[in-house]
């Protein structure tokens, strides 16, 4: 399941400009392509704990897998209308996985927290390094509609895989009332905090998922290169989802391990802002693993906060429901003020800025508190 999660969204910055050169979009439409889906991660994951309590969760995570299949085979379809609309059902599908995940995690394996968060977010790591490596060499072997719309193969597979889970409908004995939930966890710093961290992070990570190759083709580089620069970021990504949890899961605090992440996207922005071309490799790959290690801490957090998996799966909710909302403006913002301005260096000096402001509440979700059912 974790390797059909980020492959549908992956896959588009590769192929910006054969999504532009056949149906004529703009870079802040293109930039929507990357946002719809953070819009349904925003407005959707609140509303998980409902179904989960009305439907189970089990079969509410086999009608988001059902779902972000459907999405992704829509987007074979060289049309505008079935573009948007497979990819609004994309953003549906993986808003209630992005959410649940953690709450597997919290039920079935609360003694292995930190491994079980690094599988499963390294998994996705890697789903969107075949998604952004691949795109380009599968659409030129056979068209770009075909390259967005062949990764439903990973979602049909775990669709398939879950269809025996589906005879168990797992819901809480004891449920907490949603209007609890939300009062308790609408109070609490460390879940505004640990919101916040999931928020900042997700628009660097989405932004430069959505522009990087466009940027490091405006330098001169080709969309095939561009497109490997992107994969090794996010293959290093998965370095980081793989490593960091399993370290920070061994220690009640992980302040050291947010200051040691915070600094290498810091240093991977600065690093593609003030190079051309030259050593990009490597400031994507520092990069990478900097998003790789604190997207993983921000689900470890879920994890380890919360005292119940009900508790985390209401602050699974919120945080990516808040965090989602700040990220999805993210590819579109930075699409527009390059429309503008013509210049991918705002947009970048922007990233700056924003990586501080998350090593910041970073820094307060990592101390050792616990929100209390």
């Amino acid at each position: 399941m974790a390797l059909s999660m980020r492959s549908p969204l992956s896959s588009v910055g590769p192929l910006t400009e054969f999504i532009q050169n056949a149906l004529g979009l703009s870079y802040s439409m293109i930039g929507l392509i990357t946002t719809l889906p953070l819009i349904c991660f925003a407005a959707l994951s609140g509303f998980t704990l409902y179904f989960t309590q009305r439907f189970g969760l089990e079969v509410t995570l086999g009608a988001a897998l059902f779902i972000l299949t459907v999405g992704t085979v829509s987007r074979y379809f060289a049309n505008i209308p079935s573009l948007y609309l497979g990819t609004l059902l994309i953003g549906i599908g993986i808003a209630v996985m992005n959410v649940l995940m953690p709450s597997i995690v919290k039920r079935d394996f609360p003694q292995r927290s930190g491994f079980m968060t690094s599988l499963y977010s390294g998994a996705m790591g890697i789903g969107a390094t075949l998604g952004a490596g691949l795109s380009v060499p599968l659409a030129h072997a056979t068209n770009w509609q075909f390259s967005l719309g062949s990764w439903a193969i990973l979602s049909f597979i775990g669709l398939f895989l879950w269809i025996p889970q589906l005879r168990n409908r797992t819901k809480p004995k004891n449920p907490i009332h949603i209007g609890t939930a939300i009062k308790k966890l609408g109070s609490s710093p460390i879940a505004w905090q640990i919101a916040l961290f999931m928020g900042l992070q997700s628009l660097i990570f989405y932004a430069i998922l959505a522009w990087l190759p466009e940027i490091l083709i405006d330098r001169g580089m080709t969309p095939t290169k561009a497109g490997l620069v992107l994969s090794i970021s996010q293959g290093t990504g998965i370095l980081g989802s793989l490593i960091i949890p399993v370290i920070a899961g061994r220690f009640k605090d992980q302040r050291r391990i947010v200051m040691v992440t915070g600094a290498m996207e810091i240093i991977g922005v600065t690093g593609i802002l003030i190079t051309d071309t030259f050593l990009v490799s490597t400031w994507a790959g520092i990069l990478g693993f900097g998003l790789g290690g604190n997207f993983s801490l921000a689900l470890l957090f879920m994890v380890l906060r919360a005292d119940s998996a009900e508790l985390t799966t209401g602050l699974s909710g919120m945080a990516q429901s808040v965090g989602y909302f700040i990220a999805a403006f993210g590819p579109v913002l930075f699409g527009f003020v390059h429309d503008i301005t013509n210049s991918w260096d705002i947009p970048l000096f922007s990233m700056l800025t924003i990586a501080a402001l998350q090593l910041g509440v970073g820094l307060g979700a990592a101390r050792n508190r616990t929100i209390s059912g």
